[in-house]
């Protein structure tokens, strides 16, 4: 009998730090951007699943945004199409767009919602193209000083979340794949799935985006130091933007985007580490980077 009890009572004061913050985040909305290791690695895949429905059943409304670079990449390989990047983003032809829908709605989506709907029938899957969620003009990016033509890449110009706040009201959870209609033209746009989670977690005055990286977080003096920031409001974010490496900036846009248009807090985690979003979210210690608006700071 002492010998469960001992080994019960860890597991009792784990659920009890939670509490605290299942109170505070309950029926609130959480927007997770999936992403990097987590997406490839099967067991880090099975634990983001797990971590998803936990939030659902423990009250929260989460929402899960997708890109699918390696499986993109995998795929235009096989194809002998050429992968490219300009300023952090994929340099989308039109046989490309192709591909890069077939992946993101038919594969990643697919995989992602079959890994959630093992715990119940919890997940459907719309991309931005589904009741006009996202809808996107080309985007030129500014390289140097000239704007450059990345092919089918797109810019939000409008989030509609009718979509998704019928799946949450029936207690789904929403998958959603960063591709957009077009505002202008009949074209299909390829959404940096960063930028597109920001975008939705502000339509959606979410409580709090999650940013799945392969990195511990934002680094204090990145390569001299493996130091991470551990908290910082949107000022201070701002003034780090232009000195971050490029795969990194898309990300903290993306935080800043959110903080400064109403949602609580964004936060940069590692998705190498298993549960890293309940670590993040029913721990005191928490993970990664937190991003907090400016007038937060001034309470």
């Amino acid at each position: 009998m002492s010998t469960r009890k001992h080994t019960a009572l860890p597991k009792a004061q784990i659920l009890v730090e939670a509490l605290p913050w299942l109170t505070r985040h309950h029926g609130k909305t959480v927007v997770v951007k999936f992403g990097g290791n987590a997406m490839i690695n099967e067991e880090l895949k099975a634990a983001f699943a797990q971590d998803i429905v936990f939030l659902r059943h423990a009250g929260l409304k989460p929402v899960v945004v997708h890109g699918g670079g390696p499986q993109i990449n995998a795929q235009l390989d096989r194809q002998g199409l050429v992968s490219e990047f300009k300023a952090g983003l994929r340099v989308t032809t039109p046989e490309a767009m192709d591909v890069v829908r077939m992946v993101l709605a038919g594969q990643v989506q697919r995989e992602l919602v079959g890994l959630l709907n093992q715990h119940g029938p919890l997940a459907v899957g719309l991309t931005g193209e589904d009741a006009h969620t996202i809808t996107a003009t080309k985007h030129r990016p500014r390289i140097e000083g000239e704007l450059v033509d990345i092919g089918r890449v797109g810019q939000i110009t409008e989030i509609d979340t009718g979509a998704i706040e019928a799946l949450l009201e029936n207690g789904r959870i929403p998958v959603v794949s960063s591709i957009a209609r077009s505002a202008d033209d009949d074209h299909v746009y390829n959404v940096n799935a960063d930028t597109a989670a920001a975008a939705l977690a502000a339509a959606l005055n979410a409580e709090t985006l999650m940013v799945l990286t392969d990195v511990e977080g934002l680094y204090e003096d990145w390569p001299h130091s493996d130091e991470v920031i551990s908290r910082l409001n949107a000022t201070e974010l701002e003034k780090l933007l232009p000195d971050l490496a490029s795969g990194m900036v898309p990300k903290m846009e993306g935080c800043l985007h959110a903080v400064r248009n109403g949602v609580t807090t964004a936060r940069v985690i590692d998705g190498r580490v298993q549960h890293a979003i309940l670590l993040e979210i029913f721990t005191d210690e928490g993970i990664g980077t937190m991003v907090v608006p400016d007038q937060e700071e001034l309470t």
